[in-house]
């Protein structure tokens, strides 16, 4: 498997709503005020450049709530400027893969931009761009998280499968490309998981695509890392 460096340009979109055990879960919830309707296009956010880091990477969480959702996906890394691709040729858009582990505060609020919880330093571990081999289908990939919570405790162990999603990923493509461009070296994240595990400061994370590779990061309590920093 080839591996390059990880994204370093361009800029790293996520979707939300793109599991199908989550739309089913939260269907009674679209009928309710403000929307009283399912989302019909691709529910979208950014995250900033102060999110990514790298495999291997330490990430500081805050004490409170102490802990984040692990809502680790794949991303396709955008190799030529996508404006209106048709599903049959988007994935000829794509250079390649990522895994990335995007973190975010435990919230259920999908009406209101969720910055203070996704948008914190180093929320968006990301390893290198792997170039898929012949036989890796990413439409029918799996995913397994690994949380290691230290002596005494039992790991646990999450498996989603890229079956499942609302749009595959040449259909996600073909709609956000629909009414935005995406350049070279963007980044589109296939959505979390429904039931994403937990994980606290202390706990090593260890998310592993089969065919395509790993990817690896630590928690830490915020403090901890600030005074870390301070005798460094």
């Amino acid at each position: 498997m080839n591996t390059q460096p990880p994204p370093s340009q361009g800029t790293v979109y996520g979707v939300l709503l793109n599991d199908r055990a989550t739309v089913d879960r939260l269907a009674p919830q679209f009928s309710e005020p403000p929307y009283k309707a399912a989302p019909k296009a691709p529910v979208l956010y950014i995250k900033p450049r102060n999110t990514y880091a790298s495999d291997g990477a330490t990430v500081p969480i805050p004490h409170d709530p102490g802990a984040v959702s692990v809502e680790a996906t794949l991303g396709l890394v955008i190799g030529a400027t996508a404006r209106r691709v048709s599903r049959e040729q988007a994935m000829a858009h794509v250079s390649g893969f990522i895994i990335a582990s995007d973190l975010t505060l435990p919230h259920d609020n999908y009406y209101r931009p969720a910055i203070r919880q996704r948008c914190r330093d180093a929320f968006c571990p990301m390893s290198r761009t792997f170039a898929a081999s012949s036989g890796f289908d990413i439409d029918r990939a799996e995913l397994e998280i690994t949380i290691h919570h230290g002596a005494g405790h039992p790991s646990t162990h999450y498996r989603r499968s890229f079956a499942d999603l609302v749009r595959s990923a040449p259909v996600l493509l073909a709609d956000v490309t629909e009414f935005m461009t995406l350049s070279p070296g963007d980044v589109l994240l296939l959505g979390p998981g429904d039931g994403s595990p937990l994980a606290r400061a202390g706990d090593a994370v260890l998310i592993n695509v089969p065919g395509l590779g790993q990817l690896r990061h630590t928690l830490v309590a915020e403090i901890a890392a600030s005074l870390a920093g301070a005798h460094a």
